[in-house]
């Protein structure tokens, strides 16, 4: 049976891709007309999608030995990080046209969303599940688990930023299928592991994942290119 410190960094992971796979899977049948749906009918999926990630890491919080926030009282290696984090969304959003995945949803709209409390709640929540949940989830799965993981099974006993070809090329390459943007993710990716790699702190890349979503979620509301979302 799988040990707690492996359930802790997939289980969140796993939520969040299994909610996100409802969505498209939801998305695409009504595209092919079998089910009608409004257009922003499956925007109400994100706050259960936040709420069931957030509870599992919360649950799972004593698991994350290698999570320390002091790191980022180290104000150097931490402006650095804040600066490559902006450095990444501007990179994103230059990118946005090579390897699109074309079956990707077109994105969060505020718009079609009734205007009033719903509209302010509904983007508040997207904002903040990208910039503080997100982050999190990810650096945990990819970052803390999988780079290792390929590293040696035992991840656990696996130095933070233990470097090796294979972990890094593998995890890069999945990071970026993950999202709409394959490059992008995937220079994304690199970075992160980047970062993983000079300052042996997931709280480090956390912070970049961060700073890199609120810019880029500035970015989108203020052109609104909502595809980006």
């Amino acid at each position: 049976m799988p040990d707690r410190a492996l359930i802790s960094r997939i289980l969140p992971f796993a939520s969040f891709m299994a909610f996100t796979g409802i969505a498209e899977v939801t998305s695409f049948l009504a595209q092919q007309g079998w089910l009608t749906l409004e257009p922003a009918t499956l925007y109400y999926l994100y706050p259960a999608k936040a709420l069931a990630v957030g509870l599992l890491i919360y649950c799972y919080r004593g698991s994350y030995h290698e999570l320390s926030w002091k790191d980022l009282a180290r104000w150097k290696p931490t402006t650095a990080v804040v600066v490559v984090g902006l450095l990444t969304c501007v990179m994103w959003v230059r990118t946005d046209w090579i390897l699109t995945v074309a079956s990707s949803p077109p994105g969060f709209n505020p718009g079609l969303l009734p205007e009033g409390a719903v509209r302010i709640a509904m983007t508040v929540t997207r904002v903040a599940g990208a910039v503080l949940l997100v982050p999190l989830m990810e650096e945990l799965f990819w970052r803390s688990f999988l780079l290792r993981y390929l590293v040696d099974p035992d991840f656990e006993s696996v130095p933070l930023g233990r470097f090796t070809w294979i972990s890094f090329l593998a995890s890069t390459l999945l990071f970026g299928l993950e999202h709409q943007l394959v490059l992008a993710g995937m220079i994304a990716g690199a970075i992160f592991s980047a970062i993983l790699y000079k300052t042996r702190s997931i709280a480090q890349c956390v912070l970049a994942h961060a700073i890199t979503n609120l810019a880029l979620a500035g970015y989108v509301l203020y052109t609104g290119r909502w595809y980006f979302w």
